[in-house]
């Protein structure tokens, strides 16, 4: 059974739990890409996961979540299938995501002098790129399912043992 959020509350646990699966998976993943475990104290690892989170759940909340709905929403599929709503959802909430997130970490890379040779566009593309590839797989077999899962147990389902009592 694919059950979506239904109220602003439930979007906001549903969001929240999404954000933290991927944050913590693309976080590690860029650390591990760019060789940074070695490197940075782990002060400054905590620090990066922290800032990475927050920023991520407000641009999820506030900029790309909205947004990515509306599109979603528009795209021209039979909307009575959950799997299809589901599927559209994770393309435009991912690809928002990754577009987002991707220059956050141009910026916070630019700012440690960490980029390298090239332009900021061809490093840009590059960290897009590189996003996209895990975030998306991550996003529909991974995260997608467990969050959906967590969500109906410790959620949506308490929500409705509310509303029946």
């Amino acid at each position: 059974m694919m059950i979506l959020p239904k109220n602003k509350r439930e979007d906001f646990y549903f969001g929240l739990m999404m954000v933290t699966g991927m944050a913590l998976v693309m976080i590690t993943y860029n650390f591990i890409r760019n060789d940074l475990f070695g490197t940075l104290s782990l002060g400054e690892i905590v620090l990066q996961y922290v800032l990475g989170f927050i920023v991520a759940f407000v641009i999820e909340m506030f900029v790309v979540g909205p947004i990515a709905k509306k599109a979603a929403f528009s795209l021209p599929y039979d909307k009575s299938k959950k799997v299809y709503v589901i599927l559209s959802l994770a393309f435009c909430m991912v690809t928002g995501m990754v577009l987002c997130m991707s220059l956050y970490g141009l910026i916070s890379s630019s700012l440690a002098d960490s980029l390298g040779e090239g332009s900021l566009l061809k490093h840009y593309f590059s960290i897009v790129f590189h996003n996209y590839i895990l975030a998306f797989p991550l996003q529909l077999i991974v995260m997608g399912p467990l969050v959906r899962f967590l969500f109906i147990k410790f959620v949506a389902n308490k929500n409705a043992a509310k509303l029946a009592a």
